[in-house]
């Protein structure tokens, strides 16, 4: 079974960074969609960045600040550099297999998710 850590969460000041990191175990196909999801109190899960078979997509509202990036087949990473209030939610690793620039942020097509790690800018 498909398993996903998220690591990495904390309290920063605006402009700061911090970086995420998603270890999966029970991954075994290569074109797995390995996306960051956030979820800020009252609003809805939304995609924040994908990385699939070697292709990134992003939101646009994270754009040129957001880079995520795939450290080996287990880890993505998800660096997060001039960070804003806005940026403020829970961070989610989720997991599907294969994925494309229409339906990456697609949050339902998603089939495992990991806990989350709590990201607060102040």
């Amino acid at each position: 079974d498909v398993q996903l850590v998220e690591s990495g969460g904390g309290s920063v000041q605006a402009g700061g960074s911090l970086r995420l990191s998603c270890d999966a175990s029970g991954v075994t196909d290569r074109n797995v969609c390995m996306t960051w999801f956030r979820q800020a109190p009252g609003n809805e899960r939304e995609g924040v960045a994908a990385f699939t078979f070697g292709l990134t997509y992003y939101a646009d509202s994270v754009k040129g600040r957001f880079t995520i990036d795939q450290a080996n087949a287990n880890t993505v990473y998800l660096q997060m550099d001039n960070l804003n209030s806005e940026d403020t939610a829970m961070y989610y690793c989720a997991a599907r297999i294969a994925c494309s620039s229409d339906t990456w942020s697609i949050r339902r097509r998603y089939d495992y998710w990991g806990q989350g790690t709590q990201v607060t800018v102040s």
